[in-house]
């Protein structure tokens, strides 16, 4: 993808199998595969390394073991994978080929031998490498003659061809056209086609125990074909799938609007085909008094976020409206109902609710020891929970911390950035929901709620961020031909307020001469049709408005 290349990352992983001839003038045939590395993609990665039976840890040479690849590791530990180490980039003039040796020992517990120096663009260490997955990684086991049972680890749309799924079969053996069931939601279809992966799909007649191929059965929606799930044939089959498989829960939820209502059915067109190539898009229809029909859209993540609005804008043409991202929270009422809130305005009233519980992350920041300092100081304004500091090397620490995950989707990973000089990286995962005191901040337009602004603060920051917010719309906002008052409200008590100021025709300027009442009957007209203005008036907020709230400056 152009996005892949432009932000320097993976986003879809990508399988392919080739032949290799070793040393020992055996042939093999290896199934590689290449998973993004970013924690909004981690379900994907876990069931690619489901699929696997061993794994290159490649680390870059300039830059050292970042929390991503530490988080990737224990992912392949925990999955019983034989591990390669592999240095990376050792012809960078900036390369500290023996810190990160030294980095890797302390990491895994190898021997220093065991690690593999490489240089894709000189191409040094490309055949150990090979050699070393021949020689280290064990072969697949699996009886051919058992009932299948068959992993999708991937899934892709084609438009002629429906939902592809990429399979990696564990037992038993798959023949074109054979009857198949889906385990998740007990569907049943035929293996139209199926084949090995090469630079183009390559077809085959069947497949057996340790391949790994594409699966075309004519399902219409990449949804049957869940990553995760087990597929095995009708006749003979499984009796139970393989372990695993959870559903993808989103983390952050944001409203998507067309920027024209016309548009709508053009955004839900465009979402619909692009949850084809992206099953962990979650989107339902949801309305808002203040930007009209739209979705509201569950995200793995920010940078999940990001690349759906980058590709529907690029690859769809969709111009859209973005509100305020915010986490699903867990409301206890008084009367014992349990709800769970993912939008700021189905909160109930305060005197309804009993407890609110948020959900909260463990996460990991590696950076230079010189910013220890810099790092703690923004963990504790982001409501952090300190819980471990440990040394990769004497040069890099790394920091353990517990954060609520509404204090980590906005503007956290650009704050630990500016901080570090960039050498700072961040990875967590979602530990479960904690009570907190947090209240439904309201932001109100001439006493009127704007609920595409609304948001859920902690009680601490809920005066600070109103009267931030208030004071950025007021730059946002346009002048109108009367006065417009923008309130920060919690409930019904308002804790901040700022002014627009009407824009002011001179009525007194073809008034010369005569008594003081002539001016004053003038200006009291004035008055009286800015009142019957205000109360008719409607104020088009512009999208800067909605996005004022992710741009504050702390």
């Amino acid at each position: 993808m152009d996005l892949e290349r432009e932000r320097g990352i993976t986003i879809k992983s990508h399988a392919i199998q080739m032949k290799y001839k070793s040393k020992d003038k055996k042939d093999y045939t290896l199934n590689l595969i290449d998973t993004p590395g970013h924690v909004d993609f981690s379900y994907e990665v876990s069931r690619s390394l489901a699929a696997c039976e061993g794994a290159l840890l490649v680390v870059d040479a300039a830059q050292g073991v970042e929390a991503q690849t530490i988080s990737n590791l224990y992912l392949a530990i925990e999955a019983n994978l034989d591990i390669i180490p592999v240095i990376n980039k050792i012809d960078l003039p900036s390369a500290m080929t023996d810190t990160v040796k030294h980095q890797i020992v302390d990491l895994i517990g190898c021997d220093e031998s065991e690690i593999i120096l490489a240089s894709a663009k000189t191409r040094a260490g490309i055949d150990d490498i090979l050699e070393a997955i021949v020689q280290r990684i064990k072969p697949p086991a699996g009886d051919p003659e058992a009932p299948l049972k068959a992993l999708i680890f991937d899934s892709v749309f084609d438009s002629y061809r429906g939902a592809i799924a990429y399979i990696r079969i564990f037992e038993g053996k798959l023949n074109e056209k054979d009857d198949i069931r889906f385990f998740i939601n007990d569907s049943k279809h035929q293996a139209e086609e199926i084949g090995i992966l090469g630079f183009t799909k390559r077809k085959t007649k069947s497949m057996s125990a340790g391949d790994v191929g594409y699966l075309i059965s004519g399902i219409k929606d990449v949804r049957d074909a869940k990553v995760g799930d087990t597929v095995t044939t009708l006749r003979n089959g499984a009796d139970k799938p393989l372990p695993g498989y959870k559903d993808i829960k989103p983390m952050v939820y944001s409203g998507l609007y067309p920027t024209s209502s016309d548009d709508y059915e053009d955004l839900r067109d465009a979402l619909d085909k692009f949850r084809l190539n992206d099953s962990a898009l979650v989107f339902i229809p949801e309305t808002s008094a203040a930007l009209g029909f739209g979705f509201r859209c569950g995200f793995l993540g920010m940078l999940h976020m990001e690349i759906v609005q980058e590709r529907l804008d690029r690859e769809y043409d969709q111009t859209i409206v973005t509100t305020l991202p915010n986490v699903e929270y867990i409301v206890m009422k008084k009367d014992g109902e349990e709800i769970i809130v993912d939008n700021p305005a189905e909160m109930p009233e305060v005197g309804e609710i009993d407890t609110i519980n948020e959900p909260y992350v463990k996460a990991q920041i590696i950076c230079p020891s010189e910013y220890i300092g810099g790092m703690m100081k923004l963990a504790m304004d982001k409501r952090g929970i300190y819980k471990n500091t440990s040394y990769i090397d004497p040069t890099r620490a790394d920091l353990e911390y517990e954060f609520p995950l509404s204090e980590i989707i906005f503007d956290f990973y650009d704050k630990l950035k500016s901080i570090s000089r960039g050498y700072a990286s961040f990875d967590y995962e979602f530990i479960g929901y904690r009570e907190s005191d947090l209240v439904k901040l309201d932001i109100l337009l001439n006493a009127e709620p704007v609920d595409a602004l609304s948001m859920i603060v902690h009680r601490s920051k809920a005066y600070d961020m109103g009267r931030k917010v208030s004071t950025k719309l007021k730059d946002l906002i346009p002048r109108q031909m009367y006065e417009v008052a923008i309130q920060a409200a919690v409930g019904s008590k308002v804790i901040a307020r700022t002014n627009i100021k009407a824009l002011r025709k001179n009525v007194l300027a073809k008034c010369y001469g005569g008594d003081i009442t002539r001016k004053r009957k003038l200006l009291e007209k004035q008055k009286e049709g800015k009142k019957r203005m205000k109360q008719v008036g409607n104020i088009e907020i512009p999208q800067e408005a909605f996005l004022a709230v992710l741009q504050i400056d702390d």
